[in-house]
């Protein structure tokens, strides 16, 4: 088969169209012909050498990917040959063929088609484990959404809504808070222009957020306490801003906060498992219902996977950008 491989770490140029060996699956293990898969900013990282994959996992990129089973192997139930899934991976979302574990594997949710089904294992397992498993964001509620026009943001302000919170996003452009307020978004924060903090206290009476999704990391973390409610909880799933800061303890000790950190990919295959089964039970619904849906910025070629990370790089896209076998 073929995959894009990256020979040396570098910028976008260093990904290559490569003929590498085909994969079989194992015990528990399904083979999936990829239709498209998804660009994250895990992708990027791994290019630039400071992100590798798991023990064990594919060297190629690629978080997630939909397709077509073309094999399963030893004690895989409930999956046939020829069923049109997507699938959460560790790696290897970038090639024409990929195993993956059979419980980290989902049907297409009804009404969405196999490429844009790409876009949607990354963001519904990243926002329904933090948002609601972690952080138990419940009805009334106000949700901060840092990089609310992200793909990951633009989950969260629906998956949110969909339950009955309130969410605040902030954006760097009047056009991205535009699309956000499309989605749903209560308050709208431009970021480069508005101190977030203060935006989001006026708009909650001084409250400010119960929970708070965090891409931002070290460079966010005061700002966040402050903007916390009492019982509030913020979690970090991306360090964009830098992995070391100052957490005053006695700030988010009188709130009662708490702050948790989390990662997806290199978790064992039975909790990715267990957060794939709650998306297909909580999540599914909710698509196939066309209460929330996967907005896709654009759908490139697989092949110019090197255009679909400037484009990320750039960050002018609102939603994923998918990549088109």
């Amino acid at each position: 088969m073929h995959a894009i491989t990256i020979p040396e770490f570098g910028g976008p140029e260093a990904l290559t169209w490569a003929e590498v060996p085909d994969p079989e699956p194992g015990e528990g293990e399904v083979l999936i012909d990829v239709a498209a898969s998804a660009v994250n900013r895990a992708d990027l990282l791994q290019r630039q050498g400071h992100y590798p994959p798991p023990e064990g996992a594919s060297p190629y990129p690629g978080l997630e990917c939909s397709g077509r089973i073309a094999d399963v192997g030893p004690g895989v139930s409930g999956w046939a040959v020829g069923d049109e899934v997507c699938a959460l991976l560790s790696g290897g979302g970038y090639a024409e063929r990929v195993v993956v574990p059979a419980g980290q594997v989902l049907p297409l949710p009804d009404g969405v088609d196999v490429v844009t089904a790409a876009g949607l294992p990354e963001v519904t397992a990243t926002v329904w484990s933090n948002v609601f498993m972690v952080c138990n964001l419940r009805p009334g509620e106000t949700l901060l959404v840092h990089g609310g026009a992200s793909g990951i943001g633009t989950m969260a302000v629906q998956l949110a809504k969909a339950v009955g919170a309130k969410v605040a996003v902030t954006a760097g452009s009047a056009d991205k808070l535009e699309r956000c307020r499309e989605l749903g978004a209560d308050i709208l924060i431009n970021y480069r222009e508005q101190d977030f903090v203060a935006e989001l206290k006026s708009a909650t009476d001084g409250a400010g957020a119960d929970v708070i999704l965090d891409i931002v990391g070290a460079k966010y973390l005061e700002r966040n306490v402050k903007a916390l409610a009492v019982n509030g909880r913020i979690v970090v799933i991306g360090l964009q801003g830098g992995v070391k800061g100052e957490l005053h303890l006695g700030a988010l000790l009188a709130k009662r906060g708490a702050i948790a950190a989390t990662s997806l990919r290199g978790r064992p295959v039975a909790e990715k498992s267990a957060i794939v089964a709650a998306v297909r039970e909580h999540v599914w619904p909710l698509i196939g219902s066309g209460r929330v849906r996967p907005v896709i910025d654009r759908t490139l070629p697989l092949r110019d996977a090197a255009e679909a990370h400037r484009v990320l790089e750039e960050s002018g896209h609102v939603g994923k950008v998918v990549l088109k076998r």
